[in-house]
């Protein structure tokens, strides 16, 4: 069996978690909630390359990973992440609209300290050029002819039998 990517898990806890932040947020009075929930999903929308395997990326994703790639090793890092988070857990962890996004954050950054333990890193996902079909082997040239067709007395339309 594979080994565990533990960062992906991570990503999908921490997107959970910062939607929560801002969904609790709403019904409450606490801008700075609402401005680490968008904070986190910002940071969190674009997923990681697999080492191993291929990575379904979410749709829109290739412009937060620009703005990701530019911060550099502040944004790569899970070790930075992981305090990240939980620095951001604590004062959310005072308003009660809010204790499910904390609760998922805090839980989220344990799993980014085990990343960076293992070695996981942030990579961004890149496109790869499409490649274009060759032209020869399976490919045919199309048809110089027009298709065979009747000769014209047998396309007359035919008497209709019964009646």
């Amino acid at each position: 069996m594979g080994q565990i990517e533990w960062a992906m898990w991570a990503n999908e806890q921490a997107l959970a978690a910062g939607l929560s932040e801002c969904e609790g947020v709403w019904g409450g009075l606490g801008l700075s909630g609402n401005a680490a929930g968008v904070l986190v999903c910002l940071l969190e929308y674009p997923r990681s390359k697999r080492k191993k395997g291929s990575t379904m990326e979410r749709c829109g994703q290739k412009y937060l990973t620009a703005v990701v790639k530019l911060l550099g090793p502040l944004t790569r890092n899970y070790y930075i992440r992981a305090v990240l988070h939980a620095a951001l857990a604590v004062p959310a962890g005072f308003l009660l609209s809010t204790i499910l996004g904390t609760v998922c954050l805090g839980i989220a950054s344990g799993i980014y300290l085990l990343a960076a333990v293992r070695g996981e890193e942030w990579r961004p996902i890149e496109q790869k050029p499409r490649e274009r079909p060759q032209g020869g082997g399976t490919m045919k040239p199309p048809p110089s002819n027009p298709p065979p067709r009747p000769p014209p007395d047998a396309r007359r339309k035919q008497p209709e039998l019964g009646g």
